[in-house]
């Protein structure tokens, strides 16, 4: 493998063996994966070798070894040409994403009695961890259906929300395509106890202060502030979206040779878009995007009716964003428009100002994109920029540097939470080994990740916010 320095921001992996596009990775140097403890570089290789691929293999700044793709990897096939859709370019945890909604109050106004009434409240609230209690308890299949197939739109029919909530959702709250008929009874039987729950991993819900804004035109079009404080949400399609992953996983393998396909590495198992088994994987995974977006309309609606009882002010949503999803969109290839299965994986969307999918009151600023840090350090509120290369992609989140095993050597879960305590940030955890495995040491730093995402053209700085209290899943 040949790593060409193109900018400071920029590598590029020349084609090799069955690479049909080059490779680029967005990261400074420092970024960089070790090759010998992370095989993502490789992976951004085999990714490029996928049927139908186009422009290059991308990879963000928070990349890391995954299943398949890399974690922070972004590719494209072109759907008329033979181009594949993989589930390896989606992952297990379907429509994971950030939800973001602002308070109408300042951080001075927030008293510490009120820090822990509201921790508390969260703590009570929010499903979380391995267990199956949700905050929505489905009657039964066919109620999931109507969940599978309008997302956040049932919810919100069902009083769990507020119109406005799907203005400011990707897809304005489902994605279109959804077909629960594609889902199997597996993963019916699994998503039946879990829509509004948090999970377990890195998943959260955290307080949050805007503690900088760097625009604040762009800031006040989202409906933030300084000072102002937020809630944060990251979590996703629980078991039901792992169980399709796995089982359209399984398809791919057996069907694969049926289109001549053959790949590096059987992770990346794929079938043309166009072909019965990628039509159903596509509906199937549009289902479980509508789940997620569900779940965390779901926790939004808890965290709101907890900040109205403790401080009587109300949550607005900033925007919520998918980063594991495989999307159909109209992008230009060798100076043609192209329809393409764009997939991303530990990547998201970042619509620059003026692009048409946008809501009318953010035409003007882009598409705010969401970027948690871990827990104990900053997140960050972004925008997409004209011109943005990869699909208008950008990075997730900080990227993991240890593996939840390493991390879970390096700290003690009590210990971790006095320190994040001492420094002013209330944790609420759903175990102690799940804390020690997310503490901060475990990710890259979120400064560094984002300097290299703005720095690489991805997105713009709009706003800084840091954490007040964490409820961990």
């Amino acid at each position: 493998m040949r790593l060409v320095q193109e900018s400071d921001y920029r590598f590029r992996i020349d084609p090799y063996g069955g690479m049909r596009v080059p490779g680029v990775v967005f990261a400074s140097r420092a970024l960089l994966p070790d090759p010998a403890a992370d095989k993502s570089l490789e992976q951004v290789a085999n990714v490029a070798t996928l049927p139908g691929v186009v422009d290059a293999s991308y990879a963000m700044p928070d990349m890391h070894w995954g299943y398949g793709f890399p974690i922070g990897g972004v590719a494209a096939t072109d759907v008329d040409a033979g181009g594949v859709v993989s589930p390896g370019g989606v992952g297990f945890d379907i429509s994971c994403g950030v939800r973001l909604l602002a308070a109408d109050l300042d951080r001075q106004e927030l008293t510490e009695p009120a820090v822990r009434g509201l921790m508390d409240g969260l703590d009570a609230a929010i499903p979380r961890g391995m267990s199956h209690r949700a905050v929505w308890t489905l009657h039964d299949a066919r109620q999931l259906r109507e969940v599978l197939a309008e997302g956040a739109r049932y919810a919100v029919q069902q009083h769990h929300g507020v119109p406005r909530d799907l203005e400011r959702c990707e897809d304005t709250g489902a994605m279109a395509g959804a077909d629960p008929g594609q889902v199997g009874e597996r993963a019916v039987q699994r998503g039946l106890g879990q829509v509004g729950s948090l999970g377990s991993g890195n998943h959260f819900l955290e307080i949050q202060a805007v503690d900088r804004v760097y625009d604040e035109r762009v800031a006040g079009a989202f409906g933030l502030r300084a000072g102002q404080v937020c809630v944060m949400i990251h979590c996703g399609s629980r078991g039901l979206g792992h169980q399709i992953c796995t089982d359209y996983v399984r398809v791919m393998e057996r069907t694969a040779g049926r289109f001549g396909i053959t790949v590096p590495d059987r992770q990346l198992a794929c079938v043309p878009v166009t072909s019965p088994e990628g039509r159903a994987y596509l509906g199937a995974m549009a289902a479980a995007a509508n789940y997620a977006r569900a779940n965390r309309q779901l926790l939004a609606e808890a965290a709101r009716h907890v900040f109205d009882r403790i401080t009587g002010r109300e949550l607005a949503l900033v925007y919520d964003i998918s980063h594991n999803l495989a999307k159909l969109e109209t992008h230009e290839v060798a100076g043609a428009a192209r329809q393409l299965c764009v997939h991303r994986k530990g990547a998201t969307r970042a619509l620059p100002p003026g692009h048409p999918d946008l809501p009318a009151d953010l035409h003007d600023a882009g598409q705010p994109v969401l970027i948690p840090g871990t827990m104990g350090t900053a997140s960050y509120v972004l925008t997409g920029r004209p011109g943005g290369p990869a699909f208008a992609s950008t990075c997730h989140g900080a990227g993991r540097a240890l593996s939840r095993h390493q991390a879970a050597k390096v700290v003690r879960g009590q210990e971790l939470r006095r320190r994040l305590e001492a420094g002013g940030i209330a944790v609420r955890g759903a175990s102690w080994r799940g804390l020690a495995e997310e503490t901060p040491e475990a990710y890259k730093d979120i400064d560094t990740v984002v300097d290299a995402a703005q720095g690489a053209g991805l997105c713009a700085r709009v706003a800084r916010l840091v954490p007040i209290g964490v409820v961990k899943g």
